[in-house]
């Protein structure tokens, strides 16, 4: 196991392209790990494929370090899911006080079968891009949990793998700041490009801040930390 190796939970979504980048800069060796778990919006699963691609070609950090990319099967949690991101569901509140678009048990799923990819090639760092600070209010996009999960998973699997959130107390605007701070305008335009956030999987239309409907939740809190980081 190398300090100098990281894997980058990477959904084809802003935060998790953010924070590829900002791998980029700390680890020699970067792998990422998508998952298809039968989501609505499994857009993202394409859009991701164009920015690894791409992203060697803005961002010089990537050549020679961007490594091998892992897609995982998970659809069988969509199948025991009933969440708007899963089904074609209208997004509202449910009676818990969580949004339907929170499918239990996903961020918990995808760090610990990223922690068997990343056991399995000795890779000690997992970056994921949850953050507490401004999101939609899942439980397993929470610092205890991260925590939890990772004293978890080393007492499992006799390790010292290290979960990395990087995003975890910025909001959206701070997230495009830190973009810009990695890369300058290319990465952000990249990422407004070649990213997609947006629950209902809708790129019919080009915003500022990238594709999507522009009124789902996830669209809401790119699109106004955008302007907030625009307007300083």
């Amino acid at each position: 196991m190398t300090s100098s190796s990281a894997l980058v939970l990477f959904s084809g979504g802003q935060d998790s392209a953010v924070c590829l980048a900002w791998a980029l800069q700390r680890y020699d060796r970067v792998e990422t790990i998508g998952f298809d778990y039968g989501q609505r919006h499994r857009v993202e699963l394409e859009v991701r494929q164009a920015f690894r691609q791409r992203l060697p070609e803005v961002y010089p950090r990537a050549v020679g370090r961007l490594g091998e990319d892992h897609l995982l099967d998970l659809t069988v949690l969509g199948a025991i899911s009933d969440t708007a991101l899963t089904a074609e569901a209208e997004i509202a509140m449910n009676a818990g006080g969580l949004p339907n678009t929170f499918v239990p048990g996903r961020n918990l799923l995808f760090l610990t079968f990223a922690a068997a990819i990343a056991y399995r090639r000795g890779i000690k760092h997992i970056v994921t891009g949850v953050c507490e600070t401004d999101y939609s209010g899942y439980p397993d996009c929470r610092d205890d949990t991260i925590k939890a999960l990772q004293v978890a998973i080393n007492l499992g699997m006799e390790s010292r793998l290290v979960l990395e959130t990087p995003l975890m107390w910025i909001d959206k605007a701070a997230t495009w700041e830190m973009a810009g701070h990695l890369g300058g305008a290319p990465l952000v335009d990249l990422i407004a490009e070649d990213t997609h956030t947006c629950y209902l999987g809708d790129r019919s239309e080009r915003h500022a801040w990238g594709y999507g409907c522009g009124t789902c939740p996830a669209c809401e809190l790119r699109a106004a930390g955008y302007r907030r980081w625009i307007e300083g």
